[in-house]
């Protein structure tokens, strides 16, 4: 018997297919990470998180005009659990950090985030005590989108720069352990600290 990390105890069959998970169930992932990829790249779907001025440039991009839906990403999911993508949209104050954190954690594996706005990136103009400078001090950010606000065509350039991202992701780097764990670890500089 070989002992875990957290001292519980796996028997001889969980070792094995833990490690034919790993290796035979990986190099298959692999081999057909161009078509996983593809399918994860047309069917993103983002959360409503609007929370200032950018988020009515979001919802202009759902609109005929512009028209999300021929990137795969039309269905915005009102709830975290129902969503892959998650779009920042507007000021994020301090107090807003927290739930922000909330919200991403409760999405599954794969999950990606955009920072849409100024305010998102960087804090915008508001330099106060109340306004977080930058969403990625509480969520790892995979596209900064700039603008005050920004045009919905900015706001689908970093969608289709999003889906460039993953197309280049290796998909058997979500592949859970028998813990749970997942492989992919996206930290920020203060998560060791906490833990």
């Amino acid at each position: 018997m070989a002992e875990h990390e957290e001292g519980f105890v796996l028997t001889t069959v969980d070792s094995i297919m833990n490690s034919v998970r790993r290796t035979v169930g990986a190099k298959a992932m692999d081999m057909t990470a161009p078509v996983v990829n593809w399918a994860r790249k047309s069917a993103l779907w983002p959360m409503t998180f609007g929370l200032a001025c950018c988020a009515i440039e979001m919802i202009a991009t759902g609109a005929g005009r512009f028209d999300i839906d021929r990137f795969g990403a039309g269905v915005f999911r009102p709830s975290p659990r129902q969503s892959d993508l998650i779009i920042i949209a507007g000021t994020v104050t301090l107090k807003m950090g927290p739930v922000v954190r909330r919200v991403y954690d409760q999405m599954p594996e794969p999950k990606w985030a955009i920072a849409m706005g100024a305010c998102a990136s960087t804090g915008g103009p508001f330099d106060s005590y109340s306004t977080m400078q930058g969403v990625d001090r509480c969520i790892p950010v995979d596209v900064y989108i700039p603008g005050c606000p920004p045009r919905p065509e900015a706001l689908l350039y970093g969608l289709m720069r999003l889906q460039d991202i993953i197309m280049r992701e290796a998909p058997s780097a979500y592949i859970f352990d028998s813990d749970g764990a997942v492989h992919r670890r996206r930290s920020l500089e203060g998560d060791e600290a906490a833990a």
